[in-house]
C-alpha cells in the first residue's frame, strides 16, 4: 500500500484537474452507458462528483466507490465531447490507481496483472498453451465471423461467441524483423500487441507484407509484450510502468522513424497514456517515453500521411467491390482524431463504402467492461450489430481489434452472414491481386 503522504499529493493532483468540470452535463447525451440506464451515477458527471469526495469516501465506502468507478466503458466519449475539456478518461484511470494503490488489488488481479502479463515470455507460454486445449472447452461456430462457443454451459462463457486463439501466434512466427528503408525512405517499428498476436495473426502479417509492397523498412523486435491498459485501467500502476519501461529498452535498439500500431487502443494508451500517466524513477525515461509516444501512428494513419497512399488510387478503386460499412473504434476517432483515414483505405481497397448510422458510437466492449457488465456490454453491442445489418453490406471494418472481437460475438447471436475485418486486411488483399 502506498504511504498516506504519497496518497495524499496524488489526490490534491487529481482536484485540480476535477475543478474544470462545471457539471453542465453535457456528457449524459454522448454517454452509451447512460443512454442504457440512465442512471447519474453512471454518466461522467456524477462519477466526478463521487470523486470531489474522494479523499473522505476512501475511508468511509471505498468499495462502493470503486465498484461505480469502475462501471465505465472508458470510451472518452465524455472527454471528446466536453466544452471544459475535462479529460475524463486520464482522471479516471488516475482516480482508479489510487483506489488499488489504498485497498490493494485482489489475489486475482496480482496474480493476472504481476505475474503474467507485465513478464511477456511467460504471459506468451501460458496463452500458447491454452490455446492447444481451447478445442476441449469449445466448438465452432458456422458462421462468417470464425467464432467459438462453449460446449457446456459455463458461467465463464456464458453465451459469448468468442474468437478463438490462433495455433500460431504472430510473434511466433515472425520473432525478429529487421529491414532497412527502401522506396518510402522510410522505416516504421511494428508494436503488436496481445490481440493481434493471439487472435488476428494475419493483420500482423498483413502490415509486414504492406510496408514491403510500399518499401517501408521494417522493425519488430522480438519479446514485444502487451502495452499495458489492462492493468492501467484496473489501477495496477507497478506493472503498467514496468511493461513501458520493458517497451523502452526493447525499442531503443533500433533507429526508426515511427512506431505504428494495428491496435486503436494499442495506439492510444502509447501516445496519450504512456506519457501522460507513466512517472517512473528518472527524467531519462521520462523523455525516452515522451520521444517514443510522440512519433507513435495508428497504421490507417501512417499509411495515408506518411506513405501516401493517394486519394486518386482511392476513387479509382472506390465503389467497383463488396459494400463495406466502418465502425469507428472510440480510441481511434475520439481520442486520437483519426477517422478519414481508414475509410480512405477502404475505397483504396476496392470497397464499396456505405456508412452505418453512429458509425462513432461505443461497441460495447470497453476492455474489462465487457468481463464485469457482459449484459451491458451486449445491449449497447445490439445497437451496433442492427446498424451494421441496415446497411446491406457484405464486410465491417473496424481498427480496433477488440471491437473486431465485441462484433463478431454481437453479429454471431444474430446469425448474421456479416464478415469483420481490419481495414488494413481488405488493403492487403487488394495490393496481393
Amino acid at each position: 500500500m502506498a504511504g498516506m503522504k504519497e496518497l495524499a499529493n496524488r489526490l490534491k493532483e487529481l482536484e485540480e484537474q476535477l475543478v474544470v468540470c462545471i457539471r453542465c452535463g453535457m456528457c449524459q447525451s454522448v454517454c452509451p452507458l447512460f443512454d442504457r440506464t440512465r442512471k447519474e451515477a453512471d454518466v461522467a458527471r456524477g462519477k466526478l462528483a463521487l470523486l470531489d469526495g474522494l479523499g473522505k469516501n476512501l475511508f468511509t465506502d471505498p468499495d462502493g466507490v470503486n465498484t461505480r468507478l469502475n462501471r465505465c466503458l472508458l470510451c472518452g466519449s465524455c472527454a471528446a465531447n466536453c466544452p471544459s475539456g475535462v479529460n475524463v478518461v486520464e482522471i479516471f484511470i488516475k482516480a482508479r490507481a489510487i483506489l488499488a494503490e489504498f485497498k490493494g488489488l485482489s489475489p486475482a488481479k496480482k496474480l493476472i496483472f504481476q505475474k503474467m502479463l507485465s513478464n511477456p515470455e511467460t504471459f506468451d507460454q501460458l496463452t500458447k498453451w491454452a490455446g492447444k486445449f481451447q478445442n476441449i472447452f469449445t466448438k465452432k461456430d458456422k458462421n462468417a465471423q470464425g467464432t467459438s462457443c462453449a460446449r457446456v454451459v459455463s458461467p465463464l462463457f456464458g453465451d459469448r461467441h468468442f474468437l478463438p486463439m490462433s495455433d500460431t501466434p504472430f510473434r511466433s512466427s515472425s520473432p525478429l524483423i529487421n529491414t532497412p528503408a527502401g522506396k518510402s525512405g522510410v522505416k516504421a517499428a511494428f508494436f503488436t500487441g496481445c490481440i493481434i498476436d493471439k487472435l488476428f495473426p494475419r493483420i500482423g502479417q498483413d502490415v509486414v507484407d504492406i510496408f514491403e509492397f510500399h518499401g517501408v523498412g521494417t522493425y519488430i523486435p522480438k519479446g514485444q509484450g502487451c502495452c499495458g491498459i489492462p492493468a492501467l485501467a484496473s489501477g495496477d500502476m507497478k506493472s503498467f510502468e514496468k511493461l513501458v519501461e520493458y517497451h523502452i529498452e526493447l525499442f531503443s535498439q533500433e533507429h526508426f522513424d515511427y512506431l505504428v500500431t494495428a491496435c486503436a487502443t494499442c495506439t492510444s494508451t502509447i501516445k496519450k497514456l504512456w506519457s501522460s500517466i507513466y512517472k517512473g524513477s528518472g527524467s531519462k525515461i521520462r523523455e525516452r517515453v515522451k520521444e517514443l509516444s510522440s512519433k507513435t501512428l495508428d497504421i490507417n494513419q501512417f499509411l495515408v500521411n506518411k506513405v501516401n497512399i493517394s486519394l486518386s488510387q482511392a476513387e479509382d478503386n472506390a465503389e467497383s467491390g463488396d459494400i463495406v460499412t466502418y465502425h469507428d473504434p472510440c480510441h481511434l476517432k475520439k481520442s486520437l482524431g483519426v477517422f478519414k483515414e481508414p475509410r480512405l483505405l477502404i475505397k483504396a481497397s476496392g470497397g464499396t463504402l456505405v456508412e452505418m448510422e453512429g458509425s462513432d458510437k461505443c461497441c460495447g466492449m470497453g476492455g474489462s467492461f465487457n468481463l464485469y457488465h457482459y449484459e451491458l456490454s451486449s445491449e449497447i453491442g445490439q445497437i451496433k450489430s442492427k446498424n451494421i445489418a441496415d446497411t446491406n453490406c457484405s464486410t465491417v471494418a473496424t481498427g480496433c481489434p477488440a471491437c473486431m472481437v465485441q462484433i463478431s460475438d454481437m453479429l454471431a447471436k444474430k446469425n448474421l452472414n456479416i464478415k469483420v475485418c481490419h481495414p488494413i486486411e481488405l488493403y492487403a488483399k487488394a495490393i496481393r491481386k
